[in-house]
């Protein structure tokens, strides 16, 4: 079946679908207000429950805009990022690709039913032979499950195999290797990165599946991991999700909705190629955490090498997880360590605040390895506007910080995700192929 004629089902697939969603849309919402406030006293009922996944599944985050979906996006609970390398012959055939990623990406974002045959000629009509439009994993309908692909470009893209070099963001280089990595060739790098995010995990590896098998022939896997985000345990709707080390993670990042900040820290800025407007550079590290070997260590220590308390997030000596953690009252460190990860990742100087970056992590867990150790961890990721400027620069303070001893970067890399497709007729990247001048 051609391409043309399977995104013409989609189309049409998901306009049929309208009227139902809206339908299904309205009565989740009359759930809502209901199971919200049974949360709040305490318990919910399954109805409740069922009402608030049905609101979850529903949830649609656009593909197209300024920018990509899935970097200012609130963090779901899962996630995978897929590393792919090109095999396409030629810059046609690479650019045919992308654009298919993006087409199909839309598609699974906004939803639709799924048609199993439709009557009418050519090219409406499935062939008797046709293999099914979609896997068909989430049953007959996909709902969107606030979904998002965010697509992003690796140095070696930029190569010469498709005369993109000159077109290379101007920090996009293969990740380094720092003191503390080991890092494995087979689980870092690739020419594109896939960050795909949804509430549910069907939702994900439905979406992986869909994909891959819209590049097949143009790009292959390099590497894959699943991630999670902790559940929301409280104590207040705010709290952080905490990491495998027990710690509550992103607590001082920047505020999203700070439009201002997030062009100072996040959004691409100047000197750089004029099809990279919008977007920003992505920091993926697979780190493990030998959480076999912490599990060992005193609470107290624990809690010195983080620089806050485990149970509430605080900074050491405070009782808030938000709270200041007032370096400049505690200059010799004496409440909160000098060798701090706090206090080394972000020292709150003014010197050093455009060294912030936007973290959106997740935690893993794939097994265990040949000793029989636990393989789990945190798969880092940062949006950077200067890797040069933050990730790498707060990286090198970290280096001489007391948790190295209990995590070791095995994977991952830099890649840059340009800014979002225009409009349906647009696709991630598409400024990559326009004619120079």
């Amino acid at each position: 079946m051609k391409p043309t004629n399977r995104r013409t089902f989609l189309t049409r697939s998901a306009a049929l679908l309208g009227a139902g969603a809206l339908g299904g849309g309205a009565a989740v919402a009359r759930n809502n207000s209901d199971a919200e406030g049974a949360q709040a006293a305490g318990g919910v009922s399954a109805g409740q429950e069922w009402a608030i996944a049905q609101a979850q599944l529903s949830q649609a985050e656009g593909f197209d805009g300024e920018h990509q979906a899935g970097i200012l996006t609130p963090r779901p609970a899962q996630a995978a990022f897929a590393a792919l390398d090109s095999i396409a012959p030629d810059r046609v055939t690479l650019q045919v690709a992308l654009e298919a990623l993006s087409s199909r990406a839309r598609e699974l974002t906004i939803g639709g039913a799924i048609p199993e045959s439709m009557s009418g000629p050519p090219p409406a009509r499935l062939e008797p032979d046709a293999p099914p439009i979609d896997s068909g994993t989430l049953g007959p309908v996909n709902t969107p499950d606030g979904l998002t692909v965010t697509i992003a470009f690796g140095a070696s893209l930029f190569d010469g195999r498709y005369g993109l070099a000159s077109r290379r963001p101007r920090e996009l280089v293969s990740m380094p290797s720092f003191a503390i990595d080991d890092l494995d060739p087979r689980r870092s790098h690739g020419d594109v990165l896939l960050q795909i995010c949804a509430h549910q995990r069907d939702t994900v590896a439905h979406t992986l599946r869909e994909l891959l098998r819209t590049v097949h022939g143009s790009l292959q896997l390099r590497w894959t991991i699943d991630g999670f985000s902790s559940a929301a345990r409280g104590p207040s709707p705010k709290s952080n999700p905490r990491n495998l080390f027990a710690f509550r993670d992103g607590t001082a990042n920047p505020p999203t909705d700070d439009a201002a900040l997030m062009k100072r820290l996040v959004w691409a800025g100047s000197g750089e190629p004029s099809w990279a407007a919008g977007g920003t550079y992505q920091v993926v590290r697979v780190i493990r955490m030998h959480v076999e070997f912490w599990d060992r260590v005193g609470l107290t220590e624990q809690q010195n090498i983080i620089g806050r308390d485990r149970a509430s997030g605080a900074p050491l000596g405070g009782t808030e997880e938000f709270e200041d953690p007032r370096y400049d009252l505690d200059p010799q460190g004496k409440r909160i360590p000098l060798t701090s990860h706090i206090r080394l990742a972000n020292p709150r100087t003014a010197p050093t605040a455009d060294q912030r970056f936007l973290r959106r992590g997740f935690n893993y867990t794939r097994g265990f390895d040949q000793a029989g150790a636990l393989d789990q961890g945190l798969i880092f990721v940062a949006f950077n506007q200067r890797p040069s400027r933050q990730f790498q620069t707060v990286q090198q303070r970290l280096l001489t910080e007391p948790m190295i001893d209990y995590i070791t970067p095995v994977g991952g890399g830099y890649f840059f995700a340009p800014g979002g497709a225009r409009d349906a007729a647009d696709s991630v990247g598409s400024g990559l192929f326009a004619p120079a001048g």
